[in-house]
This record gives structure tokens, sequence and C-alpha cells, in this order.
């Protein structure tokens, strides 16, 4: 095996315990719009009905939440087996970025460097960990666009190669597998403007080496199979046009009364959420903290910076630096396109969860600033001082990983309120009365409705499985508001406010 999968291995080996050390305990609970997925998936087991779209709680993509039933399935109904989803998707995206960074790096002579360090970043950042582990279905989005970005690349670069395999099988796969990602969440609507960039800079290219029939050949298969994936969902919001949207009219921009004034503030908090002042809700980061540890920080203000000079300064002759430059324009399209459903939006800035298909395009940025650093360090410091300096770095980095996950964040009394912790605690509580016994659960606690209940209640029907009105009534479990709650009840009766 050659070195650089013996380095790609120990960097998955990182991730994968980053993403499955105590996962049976941490995150700290079971947020309500998780426990939705949850209850969604569970009826979808029992009755055979898995949909394409589940309505509920603003709407929601159904293949995540059908991947989730199959987990629920096989491992119960715990929180741990609801996010287990999440964290394959997550590894899924760090080895993705891998084979997209070396694919569309082919041309830079530290390519493998380059690689590893973007599939190191990734692994190892807290933005990508924190959701690798919550049962919310946006992490299926980067993962999908990676592997789709990646097969793209990989078709056109093997497009005049004989075989099917070439003309047709890998084009179709990558259709597949990026049109997957429009059945996971809403932001992943924005990415064909990323795919367009692709197009134009391999026409181009092919252009230029005249093989544009493959090139053709390539993109219709690619499209036509996204297409053929996308279909069943598009079908959907054609009969249901109303869900298309979800909250997007809710949260958007325009709704504001100077949209121009929340477009600009938007775009400064977006920009200043990677080094300066990050996510605040708990759920989503250490509160206030940067996305990006500020190592990193560093090498992704370097990445931009000295990307930008690049493309700034007068082009030189020869294929690889053109291919050099038009790469850097595709990821700065990349992160301008994923950061177009964050800017948009008018809730919660700056807003991590939103923001995470840019992640793909911050790590690989960021992996060529710490390798710009790295090159000028090279001449003036010692090699083996040097190669000390890094070694200590991952060391850092990885430490910090686990001590800002696992100890800074998951301890934090935050956190398990951002995680509704109580309303688990109240659903164990009720799983240990008699099933005999009357137990009434008064919902006091606001939120969208859900089949005449505030989503609060999601978590505890969750955590004692009684989402369906048989469950409630097999196990003597009954959930009202305060408005319909009628005293007086049985003395024998358990009653409980989820506040």
């Amino acid at each position: 095996m050659q070195r650089r999968y013996w380095w790609l291995f120990l960097i998955l080996v990182v991730a994968a315990v980053l993403r499955f050390a105590n996962i049976d305990s941490i995150p700290p609970g079971l947020y309500p719009d998780e426990a939705m997925n949850g209850n969604n998936a569970l009826e979808a087991l029992r009755t055979g009905e898995f949909k394409i779209f589940y309505p509920e709680n603003n709407g929601r993509e159904g293949l995540f939440i059908n991947i989730q039933a199959l987990s629920l399935g096989t491992f119960g109904n715990t929180p741990w087996a609801l996010r287990l989803p999440s964290i394959i998707f997550g590894l899924l995206g760090v080895l993705g970025i891998y084979f997209l960074t070396r694919e569309i790096l082919s041309y830079h002579h530290q390519k493998e460097e380059l690689s590893l360090l973007a599939t190191f970043l990734s692994a190892t950042s807290f933005w990508y960990i924190n959701f690798s582990r919550i049962g919310f279905r946006a992490i299926m989005a980067p993962a999908a666009l990676v592997w789709g970005v990646y097969l793209l690349f990989l078709s056109f670069r093997r497009a005049r190669l004989p075989g099917l395999l070439n003309k047709l099988l890998l084009p179709a796969v990558g259709g597949v597998v990026y049109g997957l990602g429009f059945h996971s969440y809403i932001a992943y609507r924005a990415t064909p403007a990323i795919i367009l960039a692709v197009l134009i800079f391999h026409w181009l290219k092919a252009r230029k080496e005249r093989w544009l029939k493959e090139f053709y050949g390539a993109t219709v298969v690619f499209i036509v199979f996204s297409l053929l994936t996308f279909l069943p969902l598009g079908l959907y919001f054609a009969e249901n046009p109303q869900d298309f949207f979800g909250r997007t009219a809710q949260i958007s921009i325009l709704s504001s009364e100077s949209p121009i004034a929340s477009l600009t503030s938007n775009i400064i908090k977006t920009a200043g959420m990677f080094n300066f002042v990050g996510d605040w809700n708990w759920r989503h980061n250490i509160a206030g903290r940067p996305l990006l540890f500020w190592p990193v920080g560093i090498m992704f203000l370097v990445g931009i910076i000295s990307e930008l000079l690049t493309l700034l300064r007068k082009p030189r002759g020869g294929q690889s630096n053109g291919d050099s430059r038009a790469i850097l324009v595709l990821l700065f399209v990349w992160l301008a396109t994923a950061a177009l459903p964050v800017v948009a939006s008018s809730e919660g800035l700056p807003h991590a969860l939103r923001a995470i298909l840019m992640a793909p395009a911050v790590f690989i940025i960021s992996a060529l600033g710490g390798l710009s650093i790295f090159n000028y360090l090279k001449p003036r410091i010692k090699i083996e001082h040097l190669r000390l300096g890094v070694s200590v770095l991952i060391v850092i980095l990885v430490v910090e990983a686990y001590t800002s996950y696992f100890l800074t964040w998951a301890k934090n009394p935050h956190t398990a309120d951002a995680f509704s912790r109580d309303y688990v605690l109240l659903g164990e509580k009720l799983n240990s009365l008699p099933q005999d016994q009357l137990k009434i659960v008064v919902v006091t606690a606001s939120g969208v409705e859900v089949r005449g209940l505030p989503m609060p209640a999601q978590t505890v029907m969750f955590i004692t499985d009684t989402f369906g009105a048989e469950q409630r009534q097999a196990k003597n479990i009954h959930y009202v508001t305060s408005d319909q709650f009628d005293d007086p009840v049985p003395e024998s009766a358990a009653v409980f406010y989820l506040r």
C-alpha cells in the first residue's frame, strides 16, 4: 500500500473516533427536530409508507428519514441509532474531500499533501464533527455534492478512454449521487450553479483539446441521471407546490424592511463566522466561537488571499496554469453558491448549519493556505524544525477537536438545554412507570403544531415510542395541551408538564 493511503487510513480512523465516541450520550438529549425525524421513521417502519417528502415540521426531504428508519429498525428507537446515518454521511464527506481535492488539483505538484491536509482538516473540524453526530438531514448534502462533483470530474478525465465504464457508468453513477443530494436539504437546490461552473470549465478544456464529442456524451449522461434521480421529488413538488419553499419565504431577507441592508449585514456575518464570531446557537457551535480553530482560520485566510492574488496576476502560459486558475474560480463559485442560502435568510445568523455546504470548499482552500505557509517557511527554517512544528500542529488539532467537542461543548449545561435533555428525562420517567397506569403529559411548551400538539412533544413521543394513537393507547400515555387539560383527573393518574 502506498504511503498516502496509510496516512488517509489514519485520518479516517481519527475522523471515525471523533464521530463514534460516546454517541450513546453525546449530544446530551434529543432535539425535537431530530425526534420528529425519528417518529416519522418509526411510523414508516410500521406502515411501510416510506415517503419522498414528509410535510410536517415545515417539510423535510424524505430520503434521510427513510435511511434513519433502517437504522432504527436495526438498532431500536434510541437517539444514537437515529444519529448513526449522520455519522456515516459525515465520514463519507471526509473521504470524499480527499478524492475530490486530489482530482481537481491534479495539476498541482503537491496534490497528495493538499488532499491529505484538506481531509485532515475536515476530520478534526468541530463544525463538521458536530453535524456528523446530530440527526439532521443536512449532513447528507456535502457528502452528495463532494462525491457528485468528484465523479463528474473523473468522468471527463476518462471520457476519451474506451469502454462502457468510462463512457456511461461513471457519469451515470455521478449523476445519481449528485441527484440524491436534492433529497437531502433545501440548501442543496443552489448547487446547480456549481455543476454549471464545472461544465463550463470542461467545455473550454474539451474545445481546446478537441474532445467535445466525449464532453457532450458525459454531460448528457450525467444530467439525465441527475434528473431521473430528482424526478420523484420533482413530481411531488409539482403536485404540492406549497411544500417546495418550506420556511424559505418566512425567513427570507425579502420579508425584511430593508433587504439590501439585511443582505449586506448577512454577508459580513457569514464571512466573519470562520475567524471572528461564529454561530451563537449551542446546538450548532460553542456559542459565538469562530467555526475554524484559529490555526486553521489563518490557513483559510491565507488561502483566500493568496488564491485571489493568483487570479489577479497576469496569467502565464501553459495548460497547468490555466487549469489552476479555473479551479480557483470554481472553488470561489462553490463558496459563493453555498453561502447563498445563508445570506438570503434573516434567521439566526451567523448560521453554521445552513452553511454546511460551504465546508468542502473551506477545507480545500484552507489546505491551499496551509501549504503556502509551509512552502514560505521551508527555505527559512531548518527542515527538521519545520517538520517538528507540523507534527506538533497535527497533535494540537486532534487534541483541540476532542477537548472542544467532548469537554468544552458537551459538558456545558447550555448544550443539554439546546438538545432538550429535560424532555428525554421525562420520556425515560414515563417508560419507568407501570404500563397500566394512566399517564398524562400536558404540553405547555410552544412550537410548530404537529397533529394538534406543539413540536416539543416529539422528543417525549420518540423516547416512549408513542407517536401513533395505537402506541399511546397501549402504553396508557395521553398528550394534551394546556387548553385541553381538564381537571380533575383520576387519583391514580400521573400528570407531567412539558414546559
